[in-house]
């Protein structure tokens, strides 16, 4: 396939490409010709030619390659379908048909021959190149009125004329010994064949009698299911359906068909064969692990979901691996096994189930050993700086389960460096049982800056003690909110108080003050000044000029607030926290802002605590408002970019402080520009006040 350039300066390149797929492994290119060898019909599809020489936009050609092929000829004899026949008798018409699996379809010459000479269309004989009554691509020759002298060797030629491609020929032999119906049998004792799970099985079914003898068909009697190959339906030439590493998902009944080509085209013959899929007994559980205190009953259940053969031949409990003496089981009712655990029987418990086709197994991990200890990795600020180089670092963990074994009296700790030991010591917790979900703590002091270590945790009771797991610890500069009396953010330091972008959104928030801004943003929206109005004075703040889109989102989060182990006031579950901050939404093209509150737990939970949307007005203002976190939380400042680049949001003097919040007094609502303050709009019997006092005032100076 050559592609030839006709013009353009400088001079192009050409490149092949293919659809669909790659160029085949043999492709070669030379300049703008495009060498295939030995084609094969995988080669086949569109081929495309780009000349590019980076002047103006790429010029393309498409070439559809064909790769013409023939395979799978097929004949049909069909009696007179106007009465009902399945046989040949003379007096009445007969169709040949031959079909060829080709491409193109529309390119294949059909020839048919009498006893080797070709047939041309006659009152007796009437040749169809396309018969409507055939699948697309079939040719018939139709006898009309068939007489003696129609009995013959009729043969049907198929080919490409000019091509290279080899013609087929398939011969059918037209006597009334040579075709009548088949009869379809299953051999004695094949109705029903059984076969273990992952062996090998045959299913037969034979054509008794008939001329010409078609090919079976096998498929699945229940409909949606597929062959093992995958395809709903499988052709055998002898009628024997081989299936080998069988499952139990094979397991049913199957269909055997005469298919209606390559013989008779009349009514299919069928029957069926069951397979029956033997495998051992299925279990629940497999594997357990069983946790529970020194000298309490335990029952260990094993229960027999299904089995094929459905009768057990055997069943025996064992404990690490010697086999416990008991009276043999009621093989109606879930298996069973009741002890007292005790110090020496802890171990590996299993329930053996035999049938005839195999043994299935329950495993038991009994133990009063306690549950691992679950370390809690979003403590916020969990590092400490201490004297001479050194940090502390706030451990937290949970206790897995801690019902489940004897009572955790204290935990083994270890730290290392480089798998040598730093610390092992115990932690005795003084009495105190852990609970389920409630945070435990230790502090690790004296550890290097700014080095990692290791550490490795296990639970301790009277009779045991716990696996040990582990974590690594780093080092990370502990965050200080400036005044740490108020817990106000006003993003003066780059570490902004412990905020982070989020992720998962499309873009971030941008710290900003009056020095660093662009001399060439949008004059109509955004913030001069940060909330005090100094132009030193950072804030945070959303850009909605390009690239952003409407829609587009931008998260900023707080740190996390570790709320598991605190309680609210009397009468109520949960300490309620106050959320203040000053907003900046000025301009025509405004989006969202709001303010989201996330919990932590085994999926993060956000819900909106408040939001505002649209023009604003030109100056900050301020927000608060109260939340009840049921757990670990963080505060989300949300930022929507709205219909065009007017739209800039800005945020300041955050602060999250323990307690409901303070109701504002009148002075509150005055609003900062510049660090002055400016009286707002006030009611008329406010003014009527004001005047009537600066009169008396007047009167008596």
């Amino acid at each position: 396939m050559t592609c030839k350039v006709i013009a353009g300066f400088p001079i192009p390149t050409v490149t092949w490409a293919r659809y669909p797929g790659p160029l085949p492994l043999s492709a070669q290119v030379r300049g703008g010709t495009l060498i295939l060898r030995a084609v094969t019909p995988a080669d086949a599809g569109s081929y495309n030619c780009t000349a590019v020489n980076n002047v103006g936009n790429p010029a393309r050609r498409n070439v559809n390659l064909i790769v013409r092929t023939m395979s799978n000829l097929t004949f049909q004899i069909t009696p007179d379908s106007n009465k009902d026949s399945e046989t040949i008798q003379m007096g009445r018409d007969l169709k040949l048909s031959c079909h060829v699996d080709a491409t193109p379809q529309d390119k294949v010459n059909y020839t048919w021959y009498k006893n080797g000479a070709p047939v041309f269309n006659s009152e007796s004989l009437i040749l169809l190149r396309s018969d409507p009554d055939m699948a697309p691509g079939t040719s018939s020759l139709e006898i009309v009125d068939m007489k003696f002298r129609d009995l013959a060797t009729y043969s049907c030629m198929v080919n490409f004329p000019g091509s290279r491609v080899p013609e087929l020929r398939v011969d059918v032999n037209i006597s009334q010994n040579n075709v009548y119906p088949p009869v379809l049998a299953v051999p004695p004792g094949g109705q029903v064949v059984s076969v273990r799970e992952g062996g090998s099985a045959e299913l037969v079914c034979l054509v008794a009698e008939g001329k010409p003898r078609p090919p079976i068909l096998w498929s699945r009697t229940e409909k949606d299911l597929l062959m093992q190959s995958g395809q709903p339906i499988v052709e055998t030439p002898d009628g024997r359906l081989r299936l080998d590493n069988v499952s139990r998902d094979m397991m049913g009944a199957y269909r055997c068909q005469t298919a209606q080509y390559n013989g008779l085209n009349i009514k299919r013959r069928e029957t069926q064969v069951q397979l029956n899929v033997q495998y051992p007994p299925i279990l629940d559980p497999v594997f357990q692990d069983v946790r529970s205190r020194n000298y309490q009953m335990v029952t260990l259940r094993c229960a027999v979901l299904r089995s094929n053969p459905t009768h057990l031949t055997n069943i025996r409990w064992y404990r690490n691996g010697d086999p416990i003496r008991m009276p043999p089981p009621d093989l109606k009712e879930t298996l069973e096994l009741k002890f007292k655990l005790e110090p020496t029987n802890n171990g590996t418990y299993e329930c053996r189930v035999s049938n005839s086709a195999g043994t299935s197994t329950c495993t038991f991990n009994v133990s009063a050993q306690p549950y691992n200890g679950e370390f809690y990795f979003d403590t916020p600020n969990p590092v400490r700086i201490l004297k001479g180089n050194n940090y502390s670092y706030n451990l937290q963990w949970t206790q897995k389960d801690p019902e489940a074994t004897d009572r955790i009296i204290g935990y083994w700790i270890n730290v290392r460096k480089n798998k040598q030991n730093l610390l092992s010591k115990q932690i005795d917790l003084k009495g105190v049982e852990p609970v389920k979900g409630v945070l435990l703590s230790y502090t690790i002091s004296d550890l290097k800056i700014p080095q990692s270590y290791e550490v490795r945790l296990a639970p301790i009771t009277t009779y045991s003690t716990g696996d040990y797991v582990s974590r690594i610890i780093q080092y990370s500069e502990p965050y200080t909110y400036p005044r740490p009396s108020d817990h106000v953010c006003g993003f003066e330091d780059e570490r902004i108080c412990g905020f982070s972008q989020d992720r998962s959104d499309v873009f971030d928030w941008t710290r900003q003050n009056h020095l660093t801004q662009n001399p060439k943003r949008s004059a109509n929206t955004g913030p001069e000044t940060d909330r005090s109005g100094t132009k030193e004075g950072y804030y945070m703040y959303i850009e909605a000029s390009r690239p952003r889109v409407q829609g587009d989102k931008a998260r900023l989060l707080s740190p996390l607030f570790n709320v598991t182990t605190v309680r609210g006031p009397k009468g109520s579950g949960r300490v309620p926290y106050c959320v203040s901050f000053y907003y900046h939404m000025k301009g025509k093209h405004i989006g969202i802002l709001n303010v989201l509150l996330r919990v932590r737990s085994i999926a993060s939970v956000d819900s909106v605590a408040w939001t505002r949307s649209g023009h604003q007005g030109p100056d900050w203002k301020k927000a608060f408002f109260d939340i009840n976190p049921s757990g670990p939380f963080q505060i989300v400042f949300e930022g929507i970019r709205g219909p065009s680049f007017e739209g800039d949001i800005a945020i300041d003097d955050v602060s999250i402080t323990k307690g409901k919040c303070k109701q504002e007094s009148s002075v509150a609502s005055t609003v900062l520009i510049g660090g002055s303050a400016m009286l707002r709009m006030l009611p008329l019997a406010s003014w009527l006040t004001f005047g009537l006092c600066c009169f008396l005032w007047l009167q008596y100076r």
